[in-house]
């Protein structure tokens, strides 16, 4: 295994759910234009689909920074922590990165941009304070292993095809519940339109969930991917493997954490505090991250060279 050779992998994957999202979002408007009678509602959703992706694309850093009350920092401002960024970037064959400052007492990090060119690395302030040099290092390497990966975007785009589809899915359930629909005049036209509306409920029903299964599929496999990316580029897997477990062990909540956004940080901001507790199937299969101790296992697994 070498640095980011899954790269092109992620980039392929990413341009597939931009064409994935275009058909899910036309086709569930073509649904709506049938049931509602009305050809518009498709014209709309090519229209806000396409809108949809050009917005994911380039301003989906701006808006997860903006949702985590990030603030940029310059190397005046911690010397130590840019440094450190600078000479793993460098080692990486990265340009460097910007980094943003989250003002949250629970230890963690997270990375967002397009591209190398225009990414951000992100870190709490409880993550400087209750890290040492060589764990964060750890940390800094598994986030600029995201930039090499090209998975950021890739994360970003499952979070607004979920988005979208879970809010089409709501108002079609709550209009068709509430008699949103028009009706037909003859006995064929009133089954097929019944037949439309049966399909409509399973597809707001089942899409959500399909699309939220995928999200966390996705998750998962890039921070195994990274983690181990990083360990390659430090060259020391251990120092990760702490820092997983002191973050994972640290049971202070996180204020801007949410839903949408919980799979870009390190470990999954909802869970602090479990440590390496089991839990239940069911429970593990709406995380967003894998469990603290199978990283931590395949991190110390690693052979490096």
């Amino acid at each position: 295994m070498t640095l980011y050779d899954h790269k092109d992998f992620n980039i392929r994957k990413t341009w597939f759910l931009f064409a994935a999202f275009l058909i899910i979002v036309i086709g569930i408007g073509w649904v709506f234009g049938q049931l509602y009678n009305n050809p518009s509602i498709l014209y709309f959703a090519v229209i806000f689909s396409v809108l949809m992706n050009v917005i994911a694309y380039w301003y989906s850093d701006k808006i997860v920074l903006k949702m985590a009350r990030a603030a940029p920092i310059e190397k005046k401002d911690n010397a130590g922590l840019y440094n450190i960024v600078e000479n793993l970037a460098i080692t990486a064959g990265l340009p460097m990165p910007k980094i943003y400052l989250v003002r949250e007492a629970q230890p963690n990090a997270f990375a967002t941009g397009r591209n190398p060119e225009h990414a951000v690395i992100a870190v709490t302030e409880g993550l400087l304070k209750k890290l040492e040099k060589n764990e964060l290092e750890g940390v800094i390497s598994h986030e600029l292993s995201h930039i090499g990966n090209r998975d950021m975007l890739l994360s970003t785009v499952v979070v607004v095809l979920v988005g979208f589809i879970s809010i089409l899915s709501d108002i079609f359930l709550r209009s068709s519940f509430f008699g949103g629909f028009g009706r037909r005049r003859n006995e064929r036209s009133g089954q097929l339109q019944g037949i439309l509306m049966l399909v409509g409920i399973i597809l707001a029903i089942m899409a959500p969930i399909a699309a939220i299964l995928m999200q966390l599929a996705i998750s998962r496999k890039r921070e195994f991917l990274a983690d181990a990316s990083g360990a390659l580029l430090t060259r020391y897997p251990e120092g990760l493997a702490r820092a997983l477990e002191k973050i994972a062990l640290d049971p202070t909540p996180m204020s801007v954490a949410k839903n949408t956004t919980a799979h870009l940080w390190l470990d999954d901001p909802f869970t602090h505090g479990l440590g390496g507790k089991k839990v239940s199937w069911f429970h593990r299969l709406f995380t967003t991250h894998p469990p603290v101790e199978e990283r931590v296992a395949a991190l110390k697994g690693l052979k490096i060279e």
